[in-house]
C-alpha cells in the first residue's frame, strides 16, 4: 500500500511537471509575437508562471497577449489547488509511513531477544516478566487491536510487535527472529503450536523454541520436534497448589523467587556465566559459596557445567567441584546483592 500511494504520488508530480512546461513553453509562443510584452524568454516565463502559482502576484512580469492571459488563468486555477493536493499526498505518504512503522513494516534490529508468536493474557505476564528482567521481545500478533494494546504497554525500545498473519513466514525476518535467542510459541492450541514449529524448521535455521502446553502427555512429542523447553502449565500451577495446601511458606517462598524481583528487598533465583577474569574460575565450588555470601550476601545453590549444547545442572554440588569459564552460577539474590554480583562477575544474568 506505502509503494502504491508513493508511485501515485510520483505519477501525479510527473503529470504536473509536464503541464507546467506545455503550458510555460505556449505562454512564451503566444508573448514572443507582442512587442510590448514584459515576458521575452524562458526565464521570464516561468518567473511569472512560480510568481502566479504561488499567488505572490508581485506584477513585475504580466502577459498582454489573449492566449498569454488565458494561460495564466489556469495557472490561477491551478494555484488554487495545487497546494492542497502536494500537500495531501505528502500527508498521507508519511501517515502510511508511520502506520508501517507502528504495525512494523520496517523490522526491527533487535538480536539475542526474545520473539513470542501470538498475544495473549498470559504471554503478557511471560513478555512482563522478560521486560523487567531486561530482555529484548519481539511480538507477532494477527490481531491489529493488539497492536495499539501493544504500545500502550511497553516502549519501542524493550518491545517491537508486528501485525502480520502467523502463515507469512517472510515477514519473520521483519522480527530478526534468526538472531534471537529463543522463540515462545503462544498459540491457544497444542496442535497449531507443533504444527507451527514443524513449519518455520522449514524456512529458518535451528532456533530454540520453548512453548506451554495444555496437555502434558504431549510434553515427548514436542520435545522430538526440536522443542527446547515444554512447559505445561497445570502442571506448575498444580504442584504450587499442593505446596499451599501443607507448605504454605515454602510455596510464597518458591512463588517469589521464580518472578522478577519488584523491590530492592525481593528475593529471586538468577543465573550468571563465568567469563574469562571471571574471580572464581579454577576454584573449588565451596571457596565461592562462602565467598560470594561473605561479600555480597547471596546463596550459591547449584552449577551447570556445558557439554557441547547440553546443558549438565549440578543441584547444590560438593565443595571441591572446580568452576570453569563457560559455566553458570545459580544463586538466590535480592535486587541489592544482584547490582553487585554485576559487578563482580563484570556480566548480566541469563544465558
Amino acid at each position: 500500500m506505502y509503494w502504491l500511494n508513493y508511485k501515485r504520488f510520483i505519477v501525479l508530480v510527473a503529470v504536473f511537471i509536464l503541464f507546467y512546461f506545455v503550458l510555460v513553453y505556449n505562454l512564451l509562443q503566444f508573448e514572443s509575437l507582442e512587442a510590448a510584452s514584459s515576458i521575452k524568454n524562458l526565464s521570464d516565463a516561468i518567473w511569472f508562471s512560480i510568481v502566479t502559482l504561488t499567488t505572490v502576484g508581485y506584477g513585475d512580469v504580466i502577459p498582454v497577449s489573449t492566449g498569454g492571459r488565458i494561460i495564466s488563468y489556469i495557472f490561477l486555477f491551478l494555484s488554487l489547488g495545487v497546494y492542497g493536493l502536494l500537500i495531501g499526498q505528502i500527508s498521507s505518504i508519511f501517515n502510511t509511513i508511520k502506520e508501517h512503522k507502528k504495525l512494523g513494516m520496517h523490522g526491527t534490529n533487535f538480536s539475542d531477544h526474545v520473539v513470542v508468536i501470538g498475544w495473549s493474557s498470559y504471554g503478557k505476564t511471560v513478555i512482563d516478566q522478560l521486560v523487567q528482567a531486561g530482555r529484548k521481545v519481539a511480538i507477532v500478533t494477527k490481531e491489529r487491536d493488539n497492536v495499539d494494546l501493544i504500545h500502550e504497554y511497553y516502549q519501542a525500545k524493550h518491545v517491537f510487535v508486528l501485525f502480520t498473519d502467523y502463515d507469512n513466514y517472510e515477514y519473520l525476518h521483519k522480527v530478526n527472529i534468526e538472531k534471537s535467542s529463543t522463540v515462545f510459541i503462544n498459540l491457544e492450541d497444542d496442535t497449531d503450536k507443533l504444527v507451527y514449529i514443524l513449519n518455520v524448521k522449514k524456512h529458518f535455521k535451528p532456533l530454540q523454541y520453548v512453548v506451554t502446553l495444555d496437555n502434558a502427555n504431549l510434553k515427548s512429542t514436542f520435545i522430538s520436534a526440536g522443542v527446547k523447553y515444554a512447559i505445561s502449565k497445570h502442571e506448575i500451577s498444580s504442584r504450587l497448589m499442593a505446596s499451599y495446601m501443607f507448605e504454605p511458606d515454602v510455596a510464597q517462598y518458591s512463588e517469589e523467587i521464580i518472578s522478577f524481583p519488584v523491590t530492592d528487598e525481593d528475593h529471586d533465583i538468577k543465573q550468571f556465566k563465568i567469563l574469562q577474569g571471571n574471580p572464581y574460575i579454577n576454584n573449588e565450588y565451596g571457596k565461592a559459596f562462602y565467598d560470594l555470601k561473605k561479600s555480597c550476601n547471596v546463596i550459591l545453590i547449584g552449577l551447570v557445567k556445558m557439554d557441547g549444547e547440553k546443558r549438565m545442572l549440578h543441584k547444590n554440588p560438593e565443595d571441591n567441584l572446580i568452576i570453569q569459564q563457560d559455566d553458570f552460577l545459580i544463586m538466590i539474590m535480592n535486587r541489592k546483592a544482584e547490582a553487585k554480583i554485576r559487578k563482580l562477575f563484570n556480566s548480566k544474568e541469563g544465558i
